[in-house]
């Protein structure tokens, strides 16, 4: 169910007044391994995964096969990359309603037009390079969550959601948008889902995600 109140739309325009780290920060926070962490802990990985992510040389677009479906709303997803086989889900309705809540929101200016499907895939260009490369030793250093020091031996953690912040300021910068992908995606949940009964969780935001 889409909602289209005057409400929901003022709402998502408000989300604007974010800036990305706080996006960032409510992704990684999403994940049960973080409850108990600092928001001021979560905002920092989400900086450093996102200039992680924005400073990565750019990327061939995926080589794995790219396949469009519906979808993508009921899952909260934009697309989806798989390993086994190698492919790329692009879900067609999720990428619409992206497209046609930008021109609602007056936010063209931030996301040109065509740039939501052209996001999406620079997203899981930088999900396929990290999965057959070494980048996610180079992320764990750049997101800097130490687990273990001894002398001059270094071990950093996983910080789940890292990659995806990573993924979503890469994309940003191939396709020239204007905010990180997490603000509209942030959006497209508040205005495509039904009031919510008292005491009932919210949607997560629809993202790009990776599933092997």
């Amino acid at each position: 169910m889409t909602v289209t109140s005057a409400p929901a739309l003022r709402a998502a325009r408000g989300l604007a007044d974010l800036d990305d780290t706080e996006f960032g920060a409510r992704l990684l926070a999403s994940a049960p391994v973080h409850q108990g962490r600092g928001h001021g802990v979560l905002r920092a990985w989400a900086a450093a995964a996102a200039e992680f992510g924005a400073a990565l040389p750019s990327a061939p677009p995926p080589a794995a096969r790219v396949v469009e479906r519906e979808g993508g709303l009921a899952l909260g997803m934009l697309a989806r990359y798989r390993s086994r086989p190698a492919t790329v889900e692009l879900y067609t309705d999720a990428i619409a309603a992206a497209e046609d809540l930008v021109e609602r929101l007056g936010w063209r200016a931030l996301y040109p037009a065509g740039s939501v499907r052209a996001a999406a895939l620079a997203h899981e260009a930088v999900h396929e390079q990290l999965h057959h490369g070494g980048g996610k030793a180079e992320l764990r250093r750049a997101v800097g969550h130490l687990v273990l020091s001894c002398g001059r031996l270094r071990v950093y953690g996983y910080v789940a959601g890292a990659e995806e912040i990573a993924a979503h300021a890469y994309a940003a910068r191939a396709a020239g948008l204007g905010r990180s992908p997490l603000l509209l995606a942030e959006a497209l949940a508040a205005t495509t889902a039904p009031p919510l009964p008292a005491g009932a969780e919210a949607p997560r935001a629809p993202h790009a995600r990776r599933k092997k």
